[in-house]
């Protein structure tokens, strides 16, 4: 039995220790409770399994499993889309043959000349494994500096000082980043680069090793990110995600601004001080003034 049905049972145990009795709309088993969340034998209950059942399953010693069973636990420990997703992709079976993706990645066409009409506001594009693809002068100018072609977003988000200086929810991001990084492996189990970066930033950053065992997932999606410019002040985005139906695997992440907003404002003052694309070290010379809200 391989890795894939550890990662199934450790998922199961996490979401089962996170609801409660009365959460699944049901009286608590009589007896004393070492944890808050739902036992064993309330949670096949739910999901209409023996107890039996369950725990071979939690344990990962269940072969096989139907998708009777998967719609049961889903149901049973209320997942939302993006969870039950990834437990259908957890309980894939260990020798299912997997598509392996070419290591060289290459930004889609489409997706760069979407960017370029894009111009006036950050743009970045995130393959896999979060790696960079493309990113624009006016997303190095609100960063300070972007992380270099073909490295890891990931990577700068947690390793970068400037990250944690520059983006106040930090924290937030970070989390929604692991969570999304969780997706992303368990989609591809058979990416040992991707599980090397994952143990290498779990090894090394406490808040990766935190939030990567509260088994947390979520799909690339649309987030609030506040970043607090040296020269323009706060800077408040919301970060919308776009992908194309022949490019599932890259994502083109787009800074968008309330209209209006002192942040729509900015943007050209920024555009204007930021380096030419062939020098991403930063902004150039800058006025002394920036025009008041």
């Amino acid at each position: 039995m391989g890795a894939d049905r550890s990662a199934f049972g450790a998922f199961l145990r996490a979401r089962r220790d996170r609801l409660t009795p009365g959460q699944a709309g049901i009286e608590a088993f009589p007896g004393p409770r070492r944890v808050p969340g739902l036992r064993r034998e309330e949670l096949a209950m739910l999901a209409g399994l023996s107890t039996d059942h369950y725990s071979r399953l939690e344990q990962g010693r269940q072969a096989t499993v139907s998708e009777s069973v998967l719609a049961a636990l889903t149901r049973a420990l209320r997942l939302n889309e993006v969870e039950a997703a990834h437990l259908r992709d957890l309980a894939a079976p260990a020798s299912r043959a997997r598509r392996t993706a070419p290591e060289v990645q290459h930004p889609d066409p489409g997706l760069l000349r979407l960017a370029a009409t894009l111009d006036h506001v950050p743009v970045l594009l995130l393959g896999r494994r979060a790696e960079v693809l493309a990113h624009n002068a006016l997303l190095r100018a609100v960063l300070g500096r972007a992380p270099a072609l073909g490295s890891s977003f990931t990577h700068y988000l947690f390793r970068d000082p400037l990250a944690r200086e520059r983006i106040v929810n930090w924290a937030e991001f970070g989390a929604r980043s692991v969570a999304a990084m969780r997706r992303e492996a368990g989609r591809r189990p058979e990416d040992r680069r991707l599980m090397a970066e994952v143990d290498d930033l779990r090894r090394t950053d406490p808040d990766v090793a935190r939030w990567w065992d509260d088994h947390t997932v979520r799909d690339y999606a649309s987030v609030a990110k506040r970043i607090a410019h040296p020269e323009a002040g706060l800077l408040d985005f919301h970060i919308e995600i776009v992908t194309a139906p022949h490019a599932p695997d890259q994502h083109l992440v787009v800074y968008t601004a309330e209209p209006g907003s002192s942040t729509a404002r900015m943007l050209p003052l920024l555009a204007s001080w930021a380096a030419p694309a062939d020098t991403p070290t930063g902004p150039r010379d800058r006025p002394r003034d920036r025009p008041r809200d």
